[in-house]
């Protein structure tokens, strides 16, 4: 791993004084403050540490894997195996909405609906 990071740095600093930097937007000005106005203050700073550490909160990760799902869905072509991804979607559906009380699900639930509705005469008419 110190071997990518020392590697990288290189090749910025080359790029630096090849002057690609130079003439960026915003170049000069401070970055823009992404913290939540609604956090409160005492909090900020330990949900940035969690942020730039990589962890996701738990309702995002499952609305991540849900709109995964619903893409495979989208994709399969194989009946038996559409039939086990809408299982699949409708299991991680009603798992969020027990643990985080339905939160941001319902507009991957009308979505999943319109799925599996045009999936379904997909396979009707192709009977």
């Amino acid at each position: 791993m110190k071997i990518l990071a020392e590697l990288a740095e290189q090749a910025i600093l080359e790029a630096q004084r090849r002057g690609e930097f130079d003439g960026l937007q915003g170049q000069g000005r401070p970055l823009p403050d992404e913290s939540d106005p609604f956090m409160p203050e005492t909090l900020r700073m330990a949900y940035k540490l969690l942020k730039n550490a990589g962890y996701v909160p738990e309702e995002i990760q499952a609305q991540r894997e849900i709109r995964s799902l619903i893409e495979c869905l989208e994709q399969e072509t194989d009946e038996l195996r559409k039939m086990r991804q809408i299982q699949k979607v409708q299991l991680f559906l009603a798992r969020a909405k027990i643990r985080h009380g339905g939160l941001l699900q319902e507009e991957n639930e009308a979505y999943f609906r319109k799925v599996v509705a045009r999936t379904t005469l997909n396979r009707d008419k192709s009977s």
